[in-house]
């Protein structure tokens, strides 16, 4: 329930614009109170507080807000349009048919369109609203088939939600560069055109010497420019591509340390724990962030290994009805709820693990600041129906009310009427 200051029986003097009352929190016993002025939690408290807005959370659970460490927004609600041809071929079971998935996928781009794109794209972002997801990393196509058609839709949705679900557009140059003459072209002048990361997927390239060419361009670009880097690497069955190894090491030779995210990096899994430890000492002095999603496909990033390690992992949505995942709502707790069961993750620490892996270990891999409810925090937050993470999960519904930038907006209602015979 909402109520404001005019609509309360309790006439104390408001002193926060708004309340989130009787809510629980994790990892503190009890019933808590949380106000917000502007942008800015300013009250975690178990006195009673009073606001302009009252949100009851009814003794259920508030969070951070949701981030979406990868998403293909571009691409949403695409698979109508090319069949599911590359969708058997990159979900085939040791994804050696991944390069393959990826030329049978670009036919799509034969007639992008940012006509038809933005509505599609603009879709995943309200499911975002609805779904209380605050930051996505959104990768647009950036090559001599899509040219600029994905990125400037994107460009245009993030100022138009900006507060409310901030888009880092992702100039994405698909097809490769040195198997794509000309993308680099376009990748610059996307970058010059405001996107927020330069983006880069070395594997695709025919040898390792142009994998690290790819990779040490996009990553020179990206120091030239002030941006940061995200790049899918790795994203096959073969242990022996490298190409996270790549990226670290061109972050820290281009002054780019911290400001770096390996998406997919799946045939990471295959790795043998002497290589693994390798990685993960690299990844350190690189500041390297990495994304998983682990529900796309049959191998992915051993999440709780890399984690153990100290390095942060995210979990990304990736796609939404495309050529490589034919489901998806832009709901975050749906997609720890399936990475709790490819990763094995379904005790009380893989359940923090995974729900972390969609909030705040995100935030931090995607270089977002100040996403954690305490007191000086951004006031980005989900009430939830249930109190534990464990109902959150199991029930993925949308949040009952969410708050961006300190602003109510979205509030959720679900209700079942039965209508059955008989005593009850």
């Amino acid at each position: 329930m909402v109520r404001t200051a005019a609509g309360r029986l309790n006439r104390a003097v408001p002193t926060h614009q708004i309340v989130v009352a009787d809510a629980t929190l994790r990892a503190r016993p009890g019933r808590w109170n949380i106000g917000v002025d502007g942008p800015v939690i300013t009250a975690v408290s178990q006195d009673r507080l009073s606001g302009d807005t009252e949100i009851d959370a009814a003794g259920g659970l508030v969070t951070e807000s949701f981030v979406n460490g990868h998403m293909h927004l571009d691409k949403v609600h695409t698979l109508d349009r090319i069949g599911d041809a590359a969708l058997t071929a990159y979900t085939a079971g040791d994804m050696g048919s991944a390069l393959h998935s990826i030329e049978l996928a670009s036919a799509v781009k034969a007639d992008y369109d940012r006509a038809w794109i933005e509505p599609n794209a603009r879709r995943a972002v309200l499911q975002a609203v609805r779904h209380g997801v605050r930051h996505v990393l959104a990768f647009a196509d950036v090559d001599t088939k899509a040219r600029l058609e994905g990125v400037i839709p994107l460009l245009s949705l993030r100022e138009e939600f900006r507060g409310v679900v901030d888009l880092q557009v992702v100039a994405f140059p698909q097809d490769g560069l040195l198997c794509d003459p000309g993308a680099e072209d376009l990748v610059r002048e996307a970058v010059e055109l405001g996107a927020d990361v330069v983006g880069g997927i070395p594997w695709i390239e025919h040898t390792d010497a142009e994998a690290r060419e790819h990779v040490d361009r996009m990553c020179a670009i990206a120091a030239a420019h002030g941006r940061r880097v995200a790049m899918l690497v790795d994203d096959a069955g073969d242990a022996s591509l490298r190409t996270t190894q790549m990226l670290a090491t061109a972050m820290i030779e281009h002054g780019l340390e911290g400001r770096g995210v390996a998406n997919h990096a799946r045939a990471v899994g295959l790795y043998a724990r002497p290589s693994l430890e390798r990685l993960a000492g690299l990844a350190r002095r690189a500041g390297l962030g990495f994304v998983s999603d682990p529900h796309t496909g049959p191998l992915h990033l051993p999440v709780r290994e890399l984690t153990a390690m100290g390095l942060p992992v995210a979990l990304g949505q990736d796609d939404i009805e495309d050529a490589y995942y034919p489901f998806g709502r832009h709901n975050m707790t749906e997609i720890a709820f399936l990475a709790a069961h490819a990763l094995e993750a379904v005790d009380t620490a893989g359940i923090d693990l995974v729900y972390d892996a969609v909030t705040t270990t995100a935030a931090r891999v995607l270089g977002v600041t100040g996403h954690v409810l305490e007191e000086g925090g951004r006031a980005d937050l989900v009430v939830h129906r249930h109190p534990t993470l464990r109902e959150v999960l199991a029930h993925h519904e949308a949040p009952a009310y969410v708050v961006a930038s300190g602003r109510l907006v979205a509030t959720s209602i679900q209700s079942t009427t039965f209508h059955l015979e008989g005593p009850a």
